[in-house]
């Protein structure tokens, strides 16, 4: 998918070019072709604004973009926005989103609260992952992903949530490997340094898998937590170098932090070879 192109199905409606002016009205209009794709294009292309935000958090109620199998696409829309936005007001909101009966909304509040990173969402996240929720929502399929759990988890990781990972951990077996990639990431995150590079390790295992997908996915999840030791298993993984790169940056990232400029550390000159290697 092109980076700047929205997907398929979130095509403009009037096949104009878009402007913030416009956006607003639309996110206001009647027509929820418009509706959807304004709030696309605020967050894809982190258009800052504080009344466009505090349409997209009236947004996170909207009952008039309903599909036929119950889900909420506006909903969806605004939620990952508001993360992209960084809008600390939608914190609440997007906190009560979880709740949604809409299985994706939940999947886009959690996303867009770890991306806020503000840890009073913790202990409604954690909720999620436990499912206690208020009223009854309906089970998609398959019946173990009641909830959006690989997105929870790693919005506790992110977030710091040490009280979580007893509830973590069992995640590390389950049936999706994904699920078990996210538990991984967020355990690493969550353990002392001493004993996390055995999370670490089951994600450079998951670069070896025989599913490009899930290859893909544990790249991800190791350029989010920095793992160094990953390295060299990243330039090696069979995928797109794009992707490699990227996770590759992740690892950068935190070396950085941890190596006074101009003065850099032997990993962050290893890591830089690799990407080079890749270029």
């Amino acid at each position: 998918m092109s980076q700047t192109a929205p997907p398929s199905d979130i095509a403009n409606p009037s096949g104009e070019q878009l402007t913030l002016p416009q956006a607003i009205i639309n996110l206001q209009g009647a027509d929820l072709g418009l509706r959807v794709y304004a709030a696309w294009w605020l967050g894809r292309f982190r258009v800052q604004s504080t009344e466009a935000c505090d349409l997209l958090i009236a947004a996170l109620q909207d009952q008039a973009d309903r599909t036929p199998a119950g889900g909420y696409p506006l909903r969806r829309n605004a939620a990952r926005a508001l993360g992209k936005l960084a809008y600390q007001k939608a914190v609440a909101p997007l906190v009560e989103a979880l709740s949604c009966t809409d299985f994706y909304v939940r999947e886009a509040a959690a996303q867009a609260l770890e991306k806020l990173g503000n840890i009073t969402a913790v202990s409604a996240l954690l909720a999620l992952l436990k499912n206690e929720l208020p009223g009854t929502l309906p089970a998609p399929e398959p019946p173990q992903l009641v909830q959006p759990f690989d997105a929870i988890i790693e919005a506790l990781g992110t977030l710091g949530a040490t009280e979580a990972k007893a509830e973590i951990i069992p995640f590390l077996d389950h049936d999706i490997p994904r699920i078990q990639y996210a538990a991984a990431r967020a355990l690493y995150q969550l353990t002392d340094p001493s004993e996390a590079g055995q999370y670490g390790d089951r994600l450079i295992a998951a670069l070896e898998g025989d599913d490009l997908q899930l290859r893909r996915a544990a790249l991800s999840d190791i350029g989010a937590i920095g793992y160094f030791a990953a390295a060299k298993p990243i330039a090696e993984t069979l995928a797109e170098n794009s992707l490699k790169i990227i996770a590759l940056k992740g690892l950068l990232e935190v070396q950085l932090n941890q190596s006074p400029l101009p003065q850099l550390s032997p990993e962050v000159n290893q890591i830089m070879t690799l990407i080079d290697g890749l270029l």
